[in-house]
């Protein structure tokens, strides 16, 4: 039972870390925009198509 004394304060301590890093998360904005990156990921720009056009076409140093 000696051993609660050490455990209960670590555990209180951990979860008010716990808490503030939540809380952090929420002020910095970490939350705003939860379908941004899905979309992303998933649908390709048009401007992105054009630029892998260009990166295909191999370059040669020596092009005349």
């Amino acid at each position: 039972m000696s051993v609660l004394i050490f455990l209960i304060p670590i555990t209180l301590f951990l979860g008010l870390v716990g808490v503030m890093a939540f809380l952090w998360s929420l002020k910095s904005k970490q939350y705003d925009d939860l379908e941004g990156s899905s979309n992303r990921i998933l649908f390709d720009d048009e401007d992105e198509d054009e630029d892998d056009e260009s990166h295909t076409k191999p370059h040669s140093k020596h092009e005349k």
